[in-house]
């Protein structure tokens, strides 16, 4: 009797897993025919290499013209929810992967024409240049095992917004309003803070981080962040104090704004004004190989001054990291974080090191499971593709993580 040669059982009992997952995370789908084309659908993006739009991906599963007008309809008009299904994933992942942050970004999508929803030309940093494209705002939970998508949310500029004839053709729901990418960020982490995920401090860039409002928001909302701040972003220093001025005549309202008994400076300028006493060699990252990479790193305490003088809110105190290499001229990186006060130093430079993960979850996300592949211009369907493709990107970190599941050789 022949032998099965191993990759093939392997390879089908990688499949039968796979099948069990995706069963587990679309249980909740009232149709049958959904489920169906969830499982297919996912198979595509896991199994096969190439280009994972709809027709060449059925093409290499050897499906037909009738499967894949289902597959258009599932995609772009049926009203299953999204959200349930990344959360699904998420509440699978996240306790094993020992989370320890959230994190923020966005990515560029390039796109021809004018039709797919929120396509324009506009800057990505994706790109490194303006040029035609979608722009999505992702949350990630990143941790010592992995790291795993928290939602999605399509960027729609102000005139597409605006443009009730490209909105019908791309059948954007009247309830979707113009919102800037730190406000549809904000919505993603309010979303997953009541799933049964743990909850970790949230990073972002300084197109996130200098935004007032957004680190405002956060803070009101009880979430952590350590988030990176442009080097002219005003604070009041240490040792700045906050008072009402005294009433200087009779006439008009008394005073009843907080002032600082000095001005606000630039992180930059601070920075630059602290002795080489406040700066210390931190450990702030473990390569995979276990060895601790070393930064030197100063924090003190400050208050953003835009908060105070712009928005005439009470002053807050956070911290400043300051990362600035030996020998360079200028810091590298400047971040402000609301954890506590007695947070460790070392703490806040490991966190502020931590949001490159988020650089490696694109590339398997686009590099791997055809992200940025879907060809449709369905709002709806872009958002079930990213659930999809989250579900993909969910299965392949389980598959990792087990001692059990079994590799082709």
């Amino acid at each position: 009797m022949q032998e099965t040669p191993v990759t093939e059982v392997t390879a089908a009992e990688a499949r039968e897993r796979l099948a069990a997952f995706v069963g587990e995370m679309v249980a909740g789908f009232s149709h049958v025919r959904w489920r169906e084309n969830a499982l297919l659908y996912v198979r595509g993006l896991v199994e096969h290499g190439g280009r994972k739009s709809l027709w060449p991906t059925l093409f290499r599963l050897g499906e037909d013209a009738a499967r894949y007008e289902s597959l258009q309809q599932f995609l772009a008009d049926s009203p299953w929810d999204p959200g349930r299904l990344v959360r699904a994933c998420a509440e699978r992942v996240g306790p094993k992967i020992g989370v320890t942050a959230w994190i923020i970004d966005d990515t560029g999508i390039p796109k021809d024409g004018t039709h797919s929803p929120g396509v324009k030309r506009q800057y990505s940093g994706t790109l490194g240049k303006i040029g035609n494209c979608q722009i999505t705002v992702s949350l990630h939970a990143a941790g010592e095992r992995g790291t795993a998508p928290l939602g999605w949310a399509l960027y729609l500029p102000e005139e597409w917004c605006s443009d009730g004839a490209r909105r019908r053709k791309a059948k954007i729901p009247e309830e979707v309003v113009f919102r800037t990418k730190p406000e549809l960020a904000t919505a993603l982490a309010t979303e997953a803070a009541g799933w049964e995920i743990p909850s970790a401090p949230i990073l972002a860039d300084a197109a996130y981080g200098d935004d007032t409002a957004f680190r405002t928001r956060l803070d009101g909302a009880e979430f952590t962040y350590v988030v990176a701040v442009s080097p002219q972003i005003g604070v009041f220093g240490p040792g700045t104090t906050f008072s009402i001025p005294e009433r200087t005549g009779r006439r008009g309202r008394a005073p009843s704004l907080l002032r600082a008994d000095q001005n606000p400076e630039s992180v930059r300028a601070l920075a630059e004004e602290l002795p080489p006493s406040a700066f210390q060699i931190l450990p702030c990252r473990t390569t995979p190989a276990g060895e601790e990479v070393r930064g030197r790193f100063a924090v003190v305490r400050v208050v953003a001054a835009h908060a105070v003088t712009r928005d005439h809110l009470e002053p807050r105190t956070e911290w400043l990291v300051i990362e600035w290499p030996e020998g360079a001229e200028a810091p590298t990186d400047y971040r402000l974080s609301n954890l506590p006060e007695d947070t460790e130093a070392e703490r806040l430079a490991r966190l502020a090191r931590l949001r490159w993960m988020i650089e490696l979850d694109y590339r398997q996300l686009k590099g791997e499971l055809g992200l940025d592949h879907y060809e449709g211009r369905s709002y709806a369907g872009f958002h079930h593709h990213c659930a999809l493709v989250t579900c993909a990107h969910a299965f392949l970190t389980l598959e990792r993580l087990s001692p059990k599941a079994r590799r082709p050789v």
